[in-house]
């Protein structure tokens, strides 16, 4: 018989996202995703002096803030064909990836482990054993045993007063929980330290720029983050090789915790490498430019159909019209007055609630989440498209992108030896995949960030102090997209800009590409797609919806953009 399972709000994420399930047989038949809030920033912008946007739209979300202040800016260069001078691209470009390190860190540690680690469990490990283990897979200079014996002591203590804190409201001792508890000494152990690591990453953010989150020195044109190696008041020397150390610490960290963590998790739970798929449609778009223009990157982007990798194709600028003309968002089942599937120029934001069925449940037949349905036009249909690291992964090891083949091919290695089977890269398409191929961007990011330092640094030997391209807006109308890879995903901007005022804006996130309802034709977004076939071992306990739809790292505050104004209560929402 079956039985529909609501996970309502869907925790460990930033917003409110609700997941419907319906469960038969042990697994999950059907699947509806909907995100629970709406901020109407787009309606906000309207009116508003395009230089102005980016300290709107970083307001979106309380963590994905620089990656709205960096799409901003770029969708308003990109109307303005502004170039952008090359000590502003590097500092943007270290900030990026600085904040996506912090990002990835934090996703899978703080909001993602607790779906494969059992806390309780650490208590009946052997520390010993537990060192032997961590030192097996890496060189880490933290994994010693009175560093073990410390947390262990530290967690029982927080045990036994019943009161357990971060940890607490966990499905512990659940059946689909296998973890020896060595590991999960080992995972509890790392969980702690990655506090401080990730906090490295968002000081060298907060010395670029101005403060995090929230950054404060961006600009259209450019960045407000003064360069003078002779003054103390600005960006010199000290403060340069200060970001270096950070940016160091923060690399070893990824490469010799963070990756060994989630191969020897994902190791242990091999049978997970069938599930969670979903949508095979991957896009990605290029980031980290390495010129004013914006036409050579660091990141490859492009698409790829059906997990095909021999269909991938390049997205080659910031004004490629191959990602430009074919994005568009459908609003057939999402809570916005009409019924239409438009370019993000072309859309409009009129919100119209009009909430669930009598009994609750969503209403499969009409409107039921928050979340518009973005898609992309291919071979004259739209179709789902998945985003995300799993996305840039994939097409970076489809166009032979170095450092993507060197890391994945590294991991695939190391999971096969410590799985005790073959993995190849087919397996990345799963929900434990997703969570390799966030690991492996941030060791590709991490490596870069130094790169991009030495680049800035030599730059500035050189004696470019340019920082600044002053944008001048012309009568009539311009059209801008801006686009970025952030940690979640493909991210883009789009401004209509009519005498240097915002006429219309759009935000296409990545978590409203993966989080969106059906669209017209009734096609599944990616969180939909991927639940079904998922196991469930006990529908009173749906610890198995959150693993795969955490893999995604939801950011619902981006997804959708609903407090009633006069206070009153729209829904009742049971906290899992």
């Amino acid at each position: 018989m079956a039985k529909r399972v609501v996970v309502d709000p869907v925790t460990r994420i930033e917003g409110h996202l609700r997941i419907e399930a319906v469960v038969e047989g042990g697994k999950i038949k059907d699947a509806y995703s909907s995100a629970q809030m709406w901020r109407g920033i787009e309606v906000i912008l309207k009116g508003r002096d395009p230089g102005d946007a980016w300290f709107f739209t970083q307001r979106i979300c309380g963590v994905c803030t620089t990656v709205h202040a960096i799409a901003s800016v770029r969708s308003v260069e990109n109307a303005l064909k502004l170039e952008v001078p090359y000590n502003a691209q590097m500092i943007r470009y270290i900030i990026i990836s600085t904040h996506a390190l912090h990002d990835h860190v934090v996703h899978f540690y703080h909001l993602s482990a607790l779906d494969w680690v059992d806390i309780t469990s650490a208590l009946k490990a052997d520390p010993k054993k537990a060192v032997r283990l961590a030192q097996s897979i890496s060189d880490w200079k933290l994994n010693s045993l009175p560093i073990f014996k410390s947390v262990q002591e530290k967690l029982r203590k927080l045990v036994e007063t019943g009161q357990l804190g971060p940890f607490a409201n966990g499905y512990w001792n659940h059946p689909a929980m296998k973890l020896p508890p060595e590991v999960n000494l080992l995972a509890v152990v790392h969980y702690l330290q990655a506090l401080e690591y990730q906090r490295k990453a968002d000081m060298a953010i907060a010395i670029l720029g101005g403060k995090n989150p929230h950054i404060q020195n961006l600009a259209v044109g450019g960045v407000a983050t003064a360069i003078n190696p002779d003054n103390e008041a600005t960006l010199n020397m000290d403060r340069l090789y200060y970001i270096k150390q950070l940016l160091e610490e923060v690399r070893e960290f990824v490469h010799k915790v963070y990756v060994p963590d989630v191969i020897a998790i994902a190791s242990l739970y091999k049978d997970w490498l069938q599930y969670g798929k979903g949508v095979d449609n991957y896009l990605a778009v290029p980031d980290l430019p390495q010129d004013t223009k914006g036409e050579v990157f660091d990141l490859p982007g492009g698409t790829i159909f059906g997990g095909d990798f021999s269909t991938v194709k390049s997205i080659k600028s910031f004004n490629d019209p191959y990602f430009i003309n074919n994005v568009t968002e459908c609003i057939t089942h999402s809570w916005y007055k009409g019924d239409w599937t438009r370019h993000p120029w072309e859309e409009e934001t009129v919100p119209e609630y009009t909430g669930f069925k009598p009994d609750g449940t969503v209403d499969e037949n009409g409107k039921y989440s928050w979340s518009k349905a973005p898609r992309f036009k291919h071979n004259g249909e739209y179709v789902p498209m998945q985003v995300g690291p799993l996305s840039q992964v994939l097409v970076g090891y489809a166009q032979g992108h170095e450092l993507t083949r060197k890391y994945v091919d590294q991991a695939l290695s190391m999971l096969s030896s410590l799985a005790g089977t073959k993995v190849d890269i087919e397996a990345l398409q799963s929900t434990p995949g997703r969570h390799l191929a966030r690991a492996v961007r941030a060791q590709i990011l991490s490596d870069l960030a130094l790169k991009q330092w030495e680049q800035l640094v030599d730059n500035i030997s050189k004696g470019d102090l340019e920082i600044f391209n002053p944008p001048s807006y012309p009568a009539g109308e311009i059209k801008g997209c801006g686009f970025h890879e952030a940690p979640r995903g493909t991210l883009s901007h789009w401004c209509v800009i009519e005498n240097g005022k915002i006429k219309n804006y759009q935000a296409v996130v990545p978590s409203t590409w993966n989080a969106g309802p059906r669209d017209s034709k009734g096609q599944m977004g990616p969180y939909e797609a991927s639940l079904i076939g998922n196991p469930i071992a006990d529908p009173e306990k749906p610890l198995e919806v959150l693993r795969t739809v955490h893999s995604f790292d939801p950011c619902i505050a981006c997804a959708v953009h609903m407090v009633d104004p006069e206070g009153k209560e729209i829904v009742r929402v049971k906290v899992l």
